[in-house]
């Protein structure tokens, strides 16, 4: 997703290399011949699939927007969290160093003078199908509610990094404590019935949502665990009943300090995206991260909120973005297509029905958990 504490101009700070520039860019750095290389899709960083030829090697070359660039702290302890999950057992990618043996590189987008300079990163690339081009059942949704939890639990108990301070991203827009700030950008909605919602939102969120951040449990989130950012394989030859096992978690640019209840709402949220039955993905996902790390009262008290507060962030930001950059529009709007219904469908059903539902279907589990 976006990492600027801002929704800044794509222009100005999204790189735009073609893929002839890349490959010179990997052999330059570090130090591999490109044998096949294309462009993947992305918010406002450049991501490219490349194969080596030495032995045949697939990576991601990922090169950081410019304003993102000049945080090499942050982007340092994001990528020492991807190693850090890696050793724990994490299907997590890992980079490939420089010819300096760094794990990253500020280099320029150009060779013309007061060219914009991006950091630069090989990471592995992981196998497997996202979530979104997938049917998802609800073993794959414990397990992705599993998986929020563990990674939460992991790197809040064991992740250790002298530049860790700096996941502390105060007014950073895709913190999922930071829905009031959409009120800058709620004007990319116009005057509809969506920002009605929208406004209820937000309001619903400052009246009772922030006064209890101080009684939820603090952490590091991932921040996106989105239906694109996890990758699945099949474990089954069953086509009628497969079984789906967690082959890959993408992307940790939206990393910060928040709260655990934090990213299971995110995961619920995503997860309701792909699915043709929205209202009873939550409770799957609320079980799988509970397995883990059972959650408050106060906690599930907020839930409804939370993942509403989700769906307008990804709503709210996507229209602005979109306005801007109408060439990247169909990226920008891959959450609006089902996302409008189902927010709209959560709050004409109401928290407390909602709530029913997830909270019932989560409760089943403790009799009769997944094998």
């Amino acid at each position: 997703m976006s990492s600027g504490n801002n929704c800044q101009s794509q222009t100005l700070t999204k790189p735009a290399l073609g893929d002839r520039e890349a490959a010179e860019l990997v052999d330059r750095v570090f130090g591999l011949k490109v044998s096949w290389i294309r462009s993947l899709p992305s918010y406002d960083d450049q991501n490219f699939h490349v194969r080596v030829s030495a032995e045949g090697a697939e990576y991601v070359l990922k090169i950081t927007n410019s304003e993102d660039s000049q945080e090499p702290d942050l982007i340092e302890v994001q990528t020492q969290a991807m190693m850090f999950l890696s050793a724990e057992g994490f299907p997590s990618a890992t980079p490939y160093l420089t010819k300096d043996g760094n794990i990253m590189s500020l280099e320029s987008g150009g060779t013309r003078p007061g060219s914009k300079k991006y950091m630069v990163r090989l990471l592995t690339y992981l196998p497997g199908t996202p979530v979104a081009k997938i049917t998802t059942n609800a073993q794959i949704l414990y397990e992705i509610g599993r998986l929020a939890a563990s990674v939460d639990k992991v790197l809040s108990e064991k992740f250790q990094h002298p530049s860790v301070k700096s996941l502390h991203r105060g007014q950073f827009i895709w913190n999922l404590a930071n829905v009031p700030l959409l009120d800058q950008y709620i004007y990319a909605l116009g005057q509809n019935k969506y920002r009605v919602v929208v406004e209820q939102v937000i309001e619903q969120f400052k009246g009772k949502v922030i006064p209890k951040l101080s009684s939820f449990r603090a952490c590091i989130n991932h921040g996106d665990l989105n239906d694109h950012n996890i990758l699945v394989d099949s474990s089954s030859a069953s086509l009628e009943n497969p079984q789906y096992r967690v082959s890959g978690i993408l992307d940790f640019s939206d990393m910060s300090y928040g709260y655990f209840v934090f990213e299971v709402a995110i995961a619920i949220m995503y997860m309701m995206i792909e699915s043709p039955d929205p209202l009873s993905v939550g409770g799957h996902v609320l079980a799988g991260f509970e397995s883990v790390l059972p959650l408050t009262a106060e906690e599930r008290g907020a839930l409804f909120l939370l993942v509403s507060g989700r769906f307008a962030q990804s709503l709210v930001i996507a229209a602005h973005t979109a306005l801007l950059y109408p060439e990247n529009k169909e990226y920008l709007t891959i959450t609006a297509k089902t996302g409008w219904k189902h927010l709209m469908t959560m709050f004409e059903v109401g928290q407390e029905a909602v709530e029913k539902t997830w909270f019932e279907t989560a409760q089943a589990y403790t009799h009769h958990a997944p094998a």
